[in-house]
């Protein structure tokens, strides 16, 4: 890297460059106690809870955090009550730390002074915090400098430019192209820094989170296995290939991660958080709660902030209680959105602070409960294992072949066995036979034919509320609950959706020039020949503002679902905001809003297609004609247009919809044989979609159908062979994988 020049303190200059080694500088002191990782560096804040919905609610396959510090540092080596470290933590207030920091800005004291004195009194600032054991306030301080990915990989450019022989600034490099999604051109700078330093342990590190980001398990794996080769006690490598592990479903070989991990560094809130979900999605809800505690007595000392994993644990520690109490309870005798307070359920999806007035614990374990034991392969009869080894095999073809969506196999045997079921109930629906939901016996209707898919979701991981939004409190409801997701923030993409930039471009642009056509008919000429010139999302806020004085840091756009019920009439879409800021970063980003009447519209669209769907299903059972299966096929396609265009669940809402679309279907004699399309997400095609017929056809275009198997009509029945909560954890933790080979 260069050396800090004399002036230029500007944001491409010597003091942008003095920030990022500053920076490298703390990246490396923490490194020695191994409390974050490098990827760390530059990483944003995501939306505060409440407005946050994580990734799963738009597509689940890979959860994500919803909140996410600038850098994690975990501890501090402060100790509380009477410390003297501690006491002076305390007594700094903001006049002391601006006064020490005016007075080490003055006489440089600190690494890489510039000549810029605005640059040097912020860097102060940040190093009076960090000196005094402040990181929260630091972390803040340097996240409000460091927005400019951009300018920070052209400083890193110049001065591998200069020497090329620098693996840390490679390694910097990449980090620029990590934060700001462009995942290809980070995985080969981490390369080329591991050209230049075979033994870079931060970069296969790096490395490995990349591959983890696009999907790529197998080569994430090889990347930390080589990092542990290197250190085998790196305890953030066996923290993030612990994460890796977990959300791919091999929960076991995860958890050894995250055991080894405690034995090196034992407050590590991750791990221990980890090590707690581990035990409770596998059914050990002695140790998982043991661990959740033990999260939870380890407080943020004053002046931190608490640590993802200690705002969410006590929910974990409550959802663990209840389902260890309804372990042998047959499923289809309670229900969690009925049972669960409605305050708890609306803290727990906004991820809110565990402060609920009036509210009673979950009862302790009960010693007459025994944890879930390790069930063989084997031990399941021959018509099980086949059971078992199809729902795989449906499963897999829910996969999203997209960056961000990890396989998880645990995922998807739940949904593959999900779609099964689906599949058995929706055709005894068809014969008049009624099904038993939440204690009652009833004819099924269409929310009890997601509630099974839901179900499966639930369990297979425990950490994700999974919760039906217009079961939530009326006061929650009345305020509506927002499904909100950035697709670009700052120089930020989500790669995940950049497949539909294009297409909500276009949509966005149709709608202004239909604004402009009635509001500014005079103007409508010029509004398109600027228009046609916009290529990019991020050009439109200029043009916008140009021609409409009401602009002023951005605007929204609505969509609209048409009617099938009430012809010529609209439900309300998604709502697409653009704003942005003086030096030109935007926020361009997409949310749904679950109101009262928006829910009750969209279920009157639903039950309409429903009553229509179960008349044509129980004629089509007497029926072998290739007319009566086609519309059999529409009429379920457009009920989960609209379910994914109401998004009526806090997480999971697209791969429940896609378990039931391939269930229903094979209720109605047709199996789902294609995969889903390289970048193509489901709940988005629907969402961007102009209507139903349109949602129908695209799907239709994928999906390979082919009249099913008659093999699927001697499968033992899915909900009499898993009919408890113990029952659904042991074949989703049993390993099937040589076995089922063979079979398929």
């Amino acid at each position: 890297m260069a050396p800090a020049g004399r002036g230029g303190g500007g944001r491409g200059g010597a003091g942008a460059r003095a920030l990022r080694w500053l920076l490298l500088g703390a990246v490396a002191c923490a490194r020695a106690s191994e409390h974050f990782p490098p990827l760390s560096l530059l990483k944003p804040e995501a939306p505060a809870a409440g407005g946050c919905a994580q990734p799963g609610d738009w597509a689940d396959q890979y959860p994500a955090e919803c909140e996410s510090s600038f850098l994690n540092f975990h501890e501090s080596d402060c100790e509380p009550r009477g410390s003297p470290s501690c006491d002076s933590l305390l007594s700094l207030n903001t006049e002391k730390i601006l006064s020490q920091a005016k007075s080490i800005a003055e006489q440089k004291r600190f690494p890489f002074a510039t000549d810029n004195d605005s640059t040097n009194e912020e860097l102060a600032v940040a190093y009076v915090l960090i000196g005094s054991g402040l990181y929260d306030e630091a972390i803040r301080h340097f996240s409000t400098m460091l927005q400019d990915y951009a300018t920070a990989h052209e400083d890193f450019q110049q001065s591998l430019e200069l020497n090329r022989n620098q693996p840390t600034a490679m390694l910097y490099k990449g980090l620029t192209f990590f934060h700001r999604g462009l995942l290809k051109e980070a995985i080969e700078a981490f390369k080329e820094a591991l050209k230049q330093k075979v033994d870079f342990i931060d970069a296969y590190k790096s490395l490995g989170q990349a591959y983890r980001e696009l999907g790529n398990f197998e080569a994430a794996t090889e990347s930390f296995q080589k990092a542990l080769l290197l250190n085998q006690n790196h305890v953030q490598t066996l923290q993030l290939r612990g994460l890796l592990l977990y959300h791919h479903g091999s929960l076991h070989e995860a958890l050894q991660n995250f055991k080894r991990c405690l034995q090196l560094e034992p407050y590590n809130d991750v791990c221990q958080y980890m090590k707690g979900l581990s035990h409770v999605a596998m059914g050990q809800f002695y140790e998982g709660i043991k661990a959740q505690t033990k999260v939870m007595l380890n407080d943020p000392l004053p002046g931190q902030k608490a640590s993802p994993e200690y705002l969410k644990v006590k929910y974990l520690r409550e959802y663990s209680r209840y389902l260890h109490a309804h372990l042998d309870t047959p499923l289809t005798e309670y229900s969690v959105d009925l049972d669960l307070p409605g305050s708890f359920k609306d803290h727990w999806a906004k991820t809110l602070p565990f402060l609920l007035e009036d509210y009673e614990e979950q009862p302790g374990l009960q010693p007459h409960i025994k944890d879930v034991l390790h069930q063989n392969f084997d031990s399941y009869n021959p018509d099980v294992q086949e059971l078992i080894c199809v729902a795989d095999r449906l499963g897999s073809l829910m996969q999203y072949e997209t960056p961000g969506f990890l396989p998880n196999k645990r995922i998807h045997r739940a949904m593959g066995l999900a779609a099964l079921e689906v599949m058995q109930a929706v055709q005894r629906t068809w014969t008049n036979s009624k099904v038993r939901m939440s204690g009652r016996t009833r004819l099924m209707q269409w929310r009890d034919m997601f509630d099974i898919a839901v179900k499966w979701r639930r369990i297979a991981d425990p950490d994700q509320p999974v919760l039906w939004l217009d079961q939530m409190p009326a006061r929650s409801l009345s305020r509506g609950f927002n499904n909100h997701i950035n697709l670009i923030r700052g120089q930020v993409i989500n790669m995940r959706y950049l497949e539909y930039f294009e297409k909500i471009l276009h949509f966005i642009k149709d709608r202004i020039l239909v604004y402009h056509g009635a509001n500014n008919p005079e103007a409508l000429l010029e509004v398109r020949e600027a228009l046609e010139k916009v290529h990019k999302v991020e050009d439109l806020l200029p043009v916008m503002k140009q021609f409409n004085t009401k602009t002023k840091d951005g605007f929204t756009v609505n969509t609209k679902v048409p009617s099938l019920k009430d012809e010529g009439k609209d439900l309300d879409g998604f709502t697409i905001t653009i704003t942005g800021d003086k030096v030109g970063n935007i926020l361009f980003s997409v949310e749904t809003q679950t109101t009262e009447e928006r829910t009750q519209l969209y279920h009157a669209e639903i039950d309409a297609l429903y009553k229509d769907l179960t008349a044509k299903g129980k004629v089509l059972i007497l029926s072998s004609e290739f007319g009566e299966v086609d519309a059999v096929c529409n009429l379920i396609l457009s009920l989960v247009y609209y379910f994914y265009n109401l998004m009526p669940l806090s997480r999971g809402s697209s791969v429940i919809a896609y378990s039931v679309i391939v269930g229903a279907l094979m209720a109605s004699g047709k199996e789902v044989a294609g995969r889903i399309p390289k970048g193509k997400l489901v709940d988005f095609e629907a969402m961007t979609a102009p209507g139903s017929e349109a949602f129908s056809k695209i799907a239709k275009s994928w999906m390979n159908l082919k009249s099913i198997s008659p093999s699927y009509k001697t499968l033992p029945s899915v909900s009499e062979t898993f009919p408890t909560l113990r029952s659904i954890i042991e074949v989703l933790n049993t390993d099937s994988a040589p076995r089922c080979v063979k079979k398929l």
